[in-house]
């Protein structure tokens, strides 16, 4: 791993030559603080918006009983979780609108404006009333803030890993866009530090009275400084030409050209997102209030346990994603996503025959390594089945989509088989069923996924 990051940052270091995928490379020089905030503004700003959305995830349990006051906790839990998923119902709607935006008036454009409304959304869940302050106007308030998240979140991916793979050097896609995974995976680990810490330091009434406005309250601060970042930055060489060539032949807009001419990547995209989206709300960010309710853990343990797993993802994702770079995402998407599959089902027994924090850590690290061994490369895979004046748009459309269907209400998913099944190890079948589906799209791709630099 020393080695590959040796080189990738000896290439950082360089001139830049973004790639368009089967394209002619264009060369571009770029100076050593442009070089800077290129990286920081999708890192930064990626790690601030994926806090903000993924820490209502963490409080579910304090929120349900804020908010969503049923009178029977699994009811409450199941209408908090709905909420956690009606975020991603708007999701593909950002897609398309954020997506082509990057598109057609840049990515700086984009980018910029999802940090800002993602700020907007989290500052109304941070001063939310509660149900006790104002009745049923309480929990329509949070799902409008989660509705706006959501279309803020509907553009950040698309838009950060186009970012990313058009402003990397020749051979080092894999490891520059594996930066968008590893962020997101720094932002969950930054909601379940803020959630250990919390939980560790405040009691059970001080933590519901006003502590879990915390770490909303926080990315509420921190939000300008992702905006600030990212409206400095510059738009890649590669992109800039595809928009002149564009101007010249007067082609159909973003979408259209997507739909139009890119649908069977976009359906292989799709089926790619399916279990790195999956495992991704079920392990990292359900798996704390499955080993509450289920396994009967004490909340600042999972979140502990999950926090290692999340540390482990930041590390490894960069190190997959450069690893793709030499061997090619195919394998490696194929060998990690077959891994899952066959893991999900004993991990989950394992944890539910001894349901103690060591069990807990070491299924959460195994499965941070396989998560890890998929999301690495996959960012550069997707980017790579379009050019630059549709990537934000196709990749949008397709991760989104996928996430919304399929990621967004996993927590719901998995709550609703325990409740319907009485059994704890049925949510495995879900990530087995994740798993096969991706398989199947990863196969029926074919040669579509292969590296071409």
């Amino acid at each position: 791993m020393k080695n590959i990051d040796a080189a990738a940052l000896a290439d950082a270091t360089s001139n830049f030559s973004p790639l368009a995928p089967g394209a002619h490379v264009a060369q571009g020089v770029q100076t050593h603080d442009a070089r800077r905030r290129t990286i920081l503004a999708a890192v930064i700003g990626n790690t601030l918006e994926w806090f903000d959305f993924a820490v209502y995830g963490f409080f579910a349990l304090t929120i349900s009983r804020l908010f969503f006051p049923t009178g029977d906790e699994t009811s409450s839990l199941l209408l908090t979780v709905a909420t956690f998923g009606v975020g991603f119902v708007m999701r593909p709607i950002g897609a398309i609108v954020l997506g082509a935006l990057g598109d057609s008036r840049g990515r700086k454009a984009a980018l910029s404006t999802t940090i800002l409304l993602m700020a907007l959304g989290t500052a109304m869940i941070g001063f939310a009333p509660t149900y006790a302050d104002a009745g049923l106007w309480a929990p329509a308030w949070i799902v409008v803030a989660r509705l706006i998240q959501g279309f803020s979140a509907g553009g950040e991916v698309g838009g950060a890993t186009a970012f990313l793979v058009e402003h990397a050097p020749k051979g080092r896609r894999g490891y520059f866009a594996s930066w968008q995974q590893a962020s997101q995976a720094g932002a969950l680990l930054l909601g379940s530090v803020f959630g250990a810490t919390l939980t560790d330091v405040l009691t059970p009434e001080q933590l519901e009275a006003w502590g879990w406005r915390i770490p909303f309250l926080f990315g509420l601060v921190i939000g300008p400084v992702g905006w600030y970042i990212r409206t400095r930055t510059q738009e890649s060489e590669s992109f800039v030409q595809a928009k002149a060539a564009q101007g010249q032949h007067g082609q159909a807009s973003p979408l259209k050209r997507a739909l139009g001419s890119y649908r069977k990547e976009i359906i292989a995209g799709f089926g790619v997102t399916i279990v790195w989206t999956v495992c991704t709300y079920f392990f990292l960010v359900y798996m704390p209030t499955y080993a509450v309710r289920t396994l009967k853990l004490p909340q600042s343990v999972s979140l502990w346990a999950n926090g290692a797993g999340l540390m482990v993802l930041v590390v490894l994702a960069p190190f997959f994603g450069a690893l793709s770079d030499r061997i090619g995402r195919r394998p490696l998407l194929i060998g990690f996503a077959t891994a899952i599959l066959v893991l999900a089902y004993p991990a989950l027994w394992l944890l539910t025959a001894a349901p103690n924090p060591s069990t807990l850590t070491i299924v959460l690290l195994v499965f941070a390594v396989l998560i890890a061994g998929f999301t690495g490369p996959a960012p550069a895979a997707m980017a790579e089945l379009y050019p630059p004046e549709v990537r934000s748009t196709g990749l949008s459309i397709a991760y989104n989509f996928a996430v919304t269907i399929f990621g967004g209400f996993a927590p719901f998913i998995a709550t609703a088989l325990i409740a319907r099944t009485g059994n704890p190890l049925a949510p495995a079948w879900y990530v087995v069923f994740a798993a096969a589906a991706s398989l199947v799209a990863l196969l029926a791709a074919g040669s579509a996924l292969r590296n071409r630099d």
